[in-house]
């Protein structure tokens, strides 16, 4: 547990807690010895939690943030609220724009000292993505209505568990020559410990972090073309990759069934990269971790031989020596 933390007792409802991110960031707000409400529609996924708190440390609510009712229940008692809430499917202007903005409003009403909003890089609601279109009203109604929260701004997100290397890791796993969408794409890939950390040291302080907005970018940029052949060396693999022109990435993003959408296409092609406008993790007093800290160790599952598979190198020097 975290000494001396500001959170320590007290009580903290995080809306999508029981995803992805939401995981990581229970954690840390645990570990300062908050007490934690996970709000979600299928609270179960936050399960994994409950050998990690302490006895009445830790509950969970079934909540539909688009209904009223359902959003009072949730914040009812609350000194601290991060909402976790993304998607990229159903009604997203409902889900990351209007449900936002209730919560941080009620959450006003009920006195609620802080109030962590994470969004994304790239909101804008002029883009042709509904997605980048539901952030940008997100960060509106939230600041409208709670003006000193806190917008955390994230690039993708990655860890071990994660949907985004694991899916490159799977296809260059099993695929001798791999189409790269955007390849020339930036990506600034951040850490999911480290947005985690941001959370609860922006929730800590409210009155030096509220009010205002965050880009969150790891330590480098790193186009898709470089993130894939990163991926193949940590695997011990030789793997040919064809940079695919826009035209052709366009049309496979607008076919059904597809593992890109025609929003993931639209957000990826501007890159993820911290724009230098506002705070970053340097005034959170976080250092990003990079992705190569942690490349090897996740991607031995996916090697022809495991753990026990032997690395670019040493295949190598084996190879001369024999």
């Amino acid at each position: 547990m975290t000494k001396n933390s500001p959170l320590t007792d007290k009580f903290v409802t995080v809306f999508g807690g029981g995803g992805y991110i939401g995981n990581y960031v229970a954690q840390s707000l645990l570990e300062r010895g908050a007490r934690l409400r996970i709000a979600s529609r299928n609270p179960e996924k936050g399960h994994m939690l409950k050998p990690l708190a302490n006895l009445g440390q830790l509950q969970f609510a079934r909540c539909d943030i688009t209904k009223e009712e359902s959003l009072k229940a949730a914040l009812h008692g609350a000194d601290y609220v991060v909402n976790l809430v993304g998607a990229f499917t159903g009604d997203l202007e409902e889900l990351m724009g209007e449900a936002p903005g209730n919560m941080a409003r009620i959450a006003k009403a009920n006195g609620v000292k802080g109030f962590v909003h994470v969004s994304a890089i790239g909101p804008d609601a002029n883009s042709s993505a509904v997605y980048a279109r539901g952030k940008a009203l997100g960060e509106e109604k939230v600041l409208e209505a709670f003006p000193d929260a806190t917008i955390l701004r994230p690039s993708i997100v990655f860890g071990k568990d994660d949907n985004f290397l694991n899916m490159f890791g799977q296809m260059i796993e099993m695929m001798p020559v791999l189409p790269v969408f955007g390849p020339e794409a930036k990506l600034q890939l951040v850490y999911v410990d480290d947005v985690a950390e941001a959370v609860a040291v922006a929730l800590e302080n409210p009155a030096e972090h509220g009010g205002h907005i965050y880009e969150l970018g790891g330590p480098e940029q790193l186009s898709m073309m470089e993130i894939n052949q990163r991926i193949a060396e940590a695997q011990g693999r030789e793997r040919r990759f064809l940079a695919m022109p826009d035209g052709v990435s366009g049309l496979f993003a607008a076919m059904p069934l597809t593992p890109m959408s025609r929003d993931q296409w639209t957000l990826l092609k501007p890159g993820s990269t911290v724009s230098g406008e506002h705070r970053t993790f340097e005034e959170l007093g976080i250092e990003p971790r990079a992705l190569g800290l942690f490349l090897d160790k996740w991607m031995e599952r996916y090697r022809k031989f495991g753990r026990f598979g032997l690395s670019n190198e040493r295949a190598k020097e084996r190879g001369k020596a024999s």
